[in-house]
């Protein structure tokens, strides 16, 4: 339920939807529990700084606007911050979502600005009785939702380079090469929130981390080896993207190659010719043929015969 003060707040473990936290003030310490905050709202800092009872590094950390996926053990608890695609109307996926969590044996307390689909998700389920029981099983479920909503943006820019591998073959132009220039920069955008996601999976996997059962390792185990999967077809996918704008960048470089050829040939063509008539043109007294009837007629031979020479020259040095 949403209140003035923060967004979510459950109990966990309550088989009825009577597990809402409607007051701060009314929370019950001995149940474990999930307290959602927007970390810019107002009275979260306050609540964090007066009631939370958390230490300052975690306080701080939860509060601060920039943050990089990361998960580090702290006393009783782990300080997690994580990311998701964000799917919201009229935004970009590479646009990533952050969420910080501090986790105990007995409750969540998490903060974001933006809204997360996974998180909203799971806060339905838990309105119903349903949805994880334990703040363990909460953290593994929501790493698992989070990477899985990544599947959809990373196909669909797999599918975006494969049409454009397509349209290459068949055409080039140089808007493939805008098209090919975002597709790389939401590639980069990713991955450079993927892969200190993945150091954070597998910070909670390691031997100092205990809040997890066996069966709650197993599921981030596979959900840290579908993040590792993504990382890879990113990867994949950008050299893809890579290759195909270099590619690109040759069929563009032969054909205006093609073009400045033929230009070349036809300015070496018209260049004696050119020559020829500048000489003749000129308005000063000697010009040959100037009394006779036919010169021009014989002019315009000899410039039939020099254009007839230049092309056998061209084709016996196969210039053409």
């Amino acid at each position: 339920m949403q209140s003035e003060q923060f967004i979510y707040g459950y109990y966990f473990g309550a088989q009825t939807s009577s597990n809402d936290i409607h007051q701060l003030e009314q929370l019950q310490n001995d149940k474990p529990y999930w307290l959602h905050f927007d970390y810019k709202a107002e009275g979260t800092s306050k609540w964090l700084q007066e009631q939370s009872g958390l230490n300052q590094v975690v306080i701080d950390a939860l509060l601060n606007d920039e943050t990089r996926p990361r998960a580090s053990v702290f006393n009783d608890g782990i300080l997690i911050s994580l990311r998701g695609v964000n799917l919201a109307a009229n935004s970009n996926p590479e646009d990533m979502v952050s969420i910080r969590l501090w986790f105990s044996k007995d409750k969540v307390i998490s903060t974001r600005h933006r809204t997360l689909l996974s998180v909203k998700d799971i806060a339905n389920e838990l309105s119903i009785g349903e949805g994880p029981k334990t703040p363990a099983q909460f953290v593994s479920l929501l790493a698992e939702r989070l990477i899985a909503r990544m599947s959809g943006t990373i196909e669909e820019i797999e599918d975006k380079v494969s049409e454009i591998e397509e349209s290459i073959l068949l055409s080039s132009n140089y808007s493939l090469r805008n098209e090919l220039s975002d597709l790389r920069r939401q590639i980069i955008s990713l991955r450079r929130y993927l892969s200190p996601q993945r150091e954070a999976m597998q910070q909670l996997l390691s031997e100092k981390v205990t809040l997890f059962s066996s069966e709650e390792k197993i599921q981030l185990r596979e959900t840290t080896d579908h993040l590792i999967r993504f990382i890879e077809d990113l990867d994949s996918i950008k050299d893809r993207a890579a290759v195909s704008q270099e590619e690109l960048s040759n069929r563009l470089a032969e054909q205006m190659n093609g073009r400045m050829y033929v230009l070349s040939i036809v300015a070496a063509i018209f260049l004696p010719l050119g020559f020829l008539t500048g000489m003749l043109g000129i308005n000063v007294g000697g010009i040959p043929g100037a009394d006779n009837e036919y010169a021009f007629a014989i002019f315009a031979l000899m410039l039939g015969l020099i254009v007839s020479l230049q092309i056998w020259v061209f084709k016996k040095n196969k210039w053409f």
